[in-house]
């Protein structure tokens, strides 16, 4: 193989298991020095560079200049660092936790404590994108004083930038009492998953000209109320339009079409690792579940027919080593008998 000086930094990651993972230094004058394998074993993919920390005033500025926000979700480590690490603006740790993983019915069982155990774990992988921690059904209906208190939980406690909360009129001063405390807060209009049950199950809101009067309004009240940004869920593409153009803050929509400021999908639905059921609204990138799958079915497989694991996946001992610890095994069992 040949050396080769490259002019920046490469990741250099083996696809076959018959060669080793190339080294690479840095050398003189920050040339990078790496050894150059067939393109057939390896893929190589620029490193990026850290990003700036995303907040909520970039949010606005994106809107701005008309650049769309792309936030999408995350309850653990390994998938937010996946997500900082692919560039994304903001990582939301959304109540959904509930139903795609913990494998709850709805999120209306999902408690603070279980909130904040996810959310710090997406903190310690995530270190760029705006971090939004989603407050849980009762966290914030109870009384002002009790929602302050909680939104400030995410902060202290679950290393988040920020906190979502659903509602619209009915929710102005708990709103307005926790951004007075310098929590930014982000409003979620539309189909608000912890009104399931009020609203009739997960429907489509603001499809006729009364509801969709309302849902302007309450996004306008929301907006003075000091929200930094807004999702707007399963509501009609032209009346998401509509509201983005009447809102100096930026739209997150899900469900919501093409016209919001940005877009937010529970990843494990864009992923499709959750296989209850995949909602209209979302594209999937990938068939997860049906991979894990076959993986399980073939490790289960290799397992029962003893074909796992194989030789290059076992500990061996030094040979001089094992005849020695046979003969002293031997030596203590015939004193035994003895």
């Amino acid at each position: 193989m040949d050396r080769e000086t490259v002019t920046g930094c490469f990741s250099v990651i083996p696809i076959s298991n018959s060669i080793f993972p190339a080294q690479g230094c840095q050398g003189r004058n920050g040339l990078y020095h790496i050894w150059r394998v067939p393109l057939s074993t390896v893929s190589i993919f620029p490193v990026t560079s850290v990003r700036k920390k995303i907040t909520t005033l970039m949010f606005r500025q994106k809107k701005q200049r008309g650049e769309p926000v792309s936030m999408l979700t995350a309850y653990d480590y390994p998938t937010a660092l996946a997500l900082d690490q692919a560039g994304i603006d903001a990582i939301l740790v959304g109540d959904s936790l509930g139903m795609v993983v913990l494998g709850y019915e709805n999120t209306l069982p999902v408690t603070m404590e279980e909130m904040l155990h996810h959310s710090r774990a997406v903190a310690r992988g995530a270190k760029s994108a705006l971090l939004v921690g989603d407050m849980p059904f009762m966290s914030y209906q109870v009384s002002v004083e009790e929602a302050v208190r909680n939104a400030g939980r995410f902060l202290q406690n679950g290393g988040m930038d920020s906190v979502k909360l659903e509602g619209g009129r009915d929710r102005l001063n708990v709103i307005r009492a926790i951004v007075s405390a310098g929590i930014p807060v982000m409003g979620h209009l539309g189909l608000t998953p912890q009104s399931v049950h009020q609203l009739g199950g997960f429907r489509a809101q603001g499809k006729t000209a009364q509801t969709a009067k309302i849902l302007l309004e309450d996004a306008l009240l929301l907006e003075e109320a000091g929200v930094f940004s807004l999702v707007l869920e399963s509501v009609p593409t032209q009346l998401a339009q509509y509201i983005s153009g009447k809102l100096s803050i930026p739209t997150i929509g899900i469900g919501a079409g093409a016209g919001c400021d940005g877009q937010v999908l529970v990843t494990h639905d864009l992923l499709g690792m959750f296989d209850r059921f995949t909602p209209k609204f979302v594209r999937k990138y990938a068939d997860l579940h049906s991979e894990m799958n076959r993986a399980f079915t073939d490790y289960i497989a290799d397992v029962q027919t003893k074909q796992f694991p194989a030789p290059e996946h076992s500990i061996l001992m030094n040979e001089t080593e094992w005849l020695d610890f046979l003969q002293d095994v031997e030596l203590e069992e015939k004193q035994i008998v003895r």
